[in-house]
């Protein structure tokens, strides 16, 4: 098996175990983590140069909708226009492939796709899943129920399809039923039912309008809340429903960039933090925010100091502690893994864990000198950091540089947004980044 010796970085593992080196060594065989740590020898391995770089684990994007990428600064938040919509399977493997390959040059080795495209038919799942295993790096794709009772009719079926067809060996499965409203209750016990008996995740939106308050706990009442769903958004739970997540263990993914973009409030990250909730970041969709994770972190403890300093500029007592970056760090990472199911697999670098693995350069000027390497991931980089890639010991990005063939993937995404605008009634000279 190819043997891959990371050397002379410094190693932010996630582990408190295994700590935090100043300069440390990271040995992979294969797939996985075999030692970390100081003077590592190994004369048949591949030798990464980690001389001025931060090594730590791969971010883990827990919301994704990876084929909005092809309507990435278009201006419009998600489902304002049917007009921009994928049509065909090829528009989804095109949009799909260049969202996840995007996010693996950005420093994401994991990505939760929640991938939404109006039709549970048309081939759109297949062509969503081949391009999951064209791009190589770890995912979880979500099928996920329209809005539409056409397609909401055709989900259970077609998840139950999915279930049980061949994927990927890095591309696990998720059920992304509809988020649950006050008065559809038996249509979330039937479709997370469905998701238990065929082994999945459940990976639904919850709390994005004022009317969802008091739902979740409502769940929690019929038993179906529990450890294997994560809520994405949740911008709207009350206090019953936190503490019904608390209560059965559910995991919060939050998508800030995108959400507060979008029109909804900032997320209630203090609340979270207040009852020791876990949380997970993610992008949702790139139409009108950023696509990496270096955003999400940083608009996730900006939020929470602002907090802070409006209930101190308010004469508030009892202050809470401000989030710091050693907290939000591992939202992106570990903490993100743990909210997606995969705690066990990757989010820290430890032996035994795959080898999911970015390599940060410190010697650009955007963060050097360096006085605090989190402090520099959090608040200072960004993708132009970005030197190594590993997914699962596999190079993805070697030098700053993506392996893959860019000109077919861009010919590819061009050719579908072109087939999206002319299907759209728009002039064929207009792009998808023109629409408002």
């Amino acid at each position: 098996m190819t043997r891959t010796l990371i050397k002379g970085g410094c190693v932010l593992s996630m582990n408190p175990r295994i700590g935090n080196h100043h300069t440390a060594d990271v040995l992979i065989d294969g797939d996985s983590i075999v030692e970390i740590g100081q003077g590592i020898s190994a004369r048949d391995a591949e030798v990464i140069d980690a001389r001025n770089t931060i090594v730590m684990p791969g971010f883990v994007d827990t919301h994704r909708r990876a084929a909005d990428s092809l309507f990435r600064g278009s201006g419009e938040p998600v489902g304002t226009s049917d007009a921009l919509s994928l049509r065909t399977a090829d528009d989804v493997y095109a949009a799909t492939l260049v969202g996840l390959l995007s996010a693996v040059e950005a420093g994401i080795t994991t990505v939760v796709d929640g991938g939404e495209f109006g039709s549970s038919g048309g081939g759109h799942a297949d062509a969503a899943l081949a391009a999951h295993a064209e791009a190589r790096l770890r995912t979880i794709y979500v099928h996920a129920c329209s809005a539409d009772e056409e397609s909401a009719a055709r989900w259970q079926p077609e998840l139950r399809r999915l279930a049980t067809t061949a994927r990927d060996p890095l591309t696990g499965l998720a059920a992304g039923p509809r988020e649950p409203g006050v008065d559809d209750p038996d249509r979330a016990a039937r479709d997370w039912t469905l998701a238990r008996e065929l082994g999945l995740r459940i990976h639904t939106s919850a709390g994005t309008s004022r009317s969802a308050a008091g739902v979740m706990s409502g769940l929690a009442g019929r038993r179906l809340l529990g450890a294997d769903v994560t809520l994405v958004h949740c911008s709207y739970l009350d206090d019953a429903d936190l503490d019904a997540v608390v209560a059965a263990g559910t995991s919060i993914s939050l998508t800030p960039s995108s959400d507060m973009a979008g029109g909804l409030p900032p997320p209630p990250v203090q609340r979270f933090i207040d009852r020791g909730i876990r949380m997970g970041l993610g992008v949702d969709s790139e139409r009108l925010a950023p696509g990496d994770m270096f955003a999400q972190i940083r608009a996730v403890i900006s939020v929470q100091h602002a907090t802070y300093f409006d209930l101190k500029l308010a004469g508030k007592a009892g202050l809470p502690r401000l989030l710091t970056t050693r907290d939000v760090i591992r939202y992106g990472c570990i903490d993100g893994a743990a909210v997606v199911g995969l705690g066990d697999v990757t989010g820290s670098l430890e032996p035994g864990k795959q080898a999911d693995i970015v390599v940060l350069r410190t010697d650009r000027p955007n963060v050097f000198p360096i006085n605090d390497p989190i402090g520099a991931v959090v608040w200072g980089m960004d993708t132009s950091n970005v030197d190594w890639v590993l997914v699962a010991g596999r190079p993805m990005v070697r030098n700053g540089e993506l392996d893959a063939d860019l000109d077919k993937v861009r010919e590819l995404a061009v050719a579908a947004q072109r087939r999206v605008v002319a299907s759209s009634g728009l002039p064929a000279a207009t792009s998808a980044g023109e629409q408002r």
